[in-house]
């Protein structure tokens, strides 16, 4: 089992953690996080585009021209497919993209996710990044600098920690969860992922659970 340091708001050392393997060192299964991944974004599409056919178009209840002796092509209605404002054949229409996807296959993929970036020295845990009771952006991410230096950061904290949140909120290099969120997308968005302690017990108790059922069943 492998253990990383927990750092404070200035970078120094405040204790340690263990990673446990089932979940930071898993079997990184590519095809399953693919499949999960595509299937998260999927159902973030509203789904909501129309298109207008030939008879939800206004207009082009008359016909154009008579039928014979123009020496052009016969047309019934100038709404047709091959007119300029006319209908659109097989076009877009409402549709949901969402896809049904097992709890134990996004719990896995998960687990893969945490276990590269963990592998790559990208997995962080913090006791703190702000002091006090305000709000001060330009000290969390200098303490969130001393920690590490990656272009962009996923900070995982408790859902009650609202001075980190207040904090970190508008910072367009951090992107803020709460452990309750935590999800395969935006651990393999960012380039390190890091945990305050409070965060990191909850993710662990949960995702152990998760890991120790799999097995049972099996």
């Amino acid at each position: 089992m492998t253990s990383i340091d927990v750092l404070d708001a200035s970078g120094a050392k405040t204790g340690t953690v263990e990673l446990p393997e089932d979940i930071f060192g898993a079997k990184v299964n590519i095809p399953l996080i693919h499949q999960v991944v595509v299937a998260q974004q999927a159902a973030r599409r509203q789904g909501t585009h129309k298109t207008k056919t030939r008879g939800e178009v206004s207009g082009g209840g008359k016909k154009p021209y008579r039928q014979k002796g123009t020496g052009r092509a016969r047309q019934g209605s100038t709404r047709a497919p091959q007119f300029a404002g006319g209908g659109v054949v097989h076009g877009p229409v409402p549709r949901d993209y969402s896809q049904r996807t097992p709890k134990k296959m996004k719990a896995a993929a998960l687990r893969g996710a945490l276990s590269d970036r963990a592998a790559a020295g990208a997995v962080h845990v913090v006791s703190g990044l702000v002091s006090g009771e305000t709000p001060k952006t330009r000290a969390a991410l200098q303490a969130l600098r001393a920690i590490t230096q990656v272009r962009s950061v996923l900070l995982v904290v408790d859902e009650a920690d609202e001075l980190t949140w207040m904090s970190l909120r508008n910072a367009p290099e951090v992107h803020l969860l709460d452990s309750g969120q935590l999800n395969t997308y935006d651990v393999l968005c960012n380039d390190a992922v890091v945990f305050t302690r409070e965060a990191y017990d909850q993710v662990v108790a949960r995702l152990s659970a998760g890991a120790r059922t799999e097995k049972e069943d099996a």
